[in-house]
């Protein structure tokens, strides 16, 4: 049986730990452009780029039209989501406070898959 190179494995872990720390840094990209989306300068990107798409492109055929009108109700829902969460994330916060419980606030820093990982440990010991 052949014996087991120790620099291989080493080196197979070293891989496995940056490529789990490149996507975690592409889900905060991830989470950051999501968070973009609901700022007002993405409502100027879209009104500039609906300008230049008639301007430049077939006009303002039906389906073009459509296209234009689904992003920028994906815009205006983003943002009611996005000032939505964050008056919830307020309040919670202020609760948690007054709970005696501020440790909790630290969960908005931890990705969703993280959170969902600590809920479901925490439902396992109940």
């Amino acid at each position: 049986m052949a014996e087991r190179d120790p620099r291989r494995i080493g080196t197979a872990a070293v891989d496995h730990r940056s490529r789990r720390m490149s996507f975690a840094s592409a889900k905060g990209w991830l989470t950051t452009l999501g968070t973009a989306t609901a700022r007002p300068v993405a409502f100027a990107i879209f009104m500039l780029y609906s300008i230049a798409w008639i301007a430049f492109g077939n006009g303002l055929e039906w389906h073009s039209f459509a296209t234009l009108a689904t992003w920028g109700m994906t815009l205006l829902i983003q943002r009611a989501e996005h000032r939505d969460t964050q008056a919830i994330h307020a309040k919670l916060d202020e609760l948690l406070k007054a709970s005696g419980h501020p440790h909790l606030m630290e969960v908005d820093d931890e990705d969703a898959e993280e959170v969902e990982q600590e809920r479901e440990r925490v439902r396992r010991n109940r």
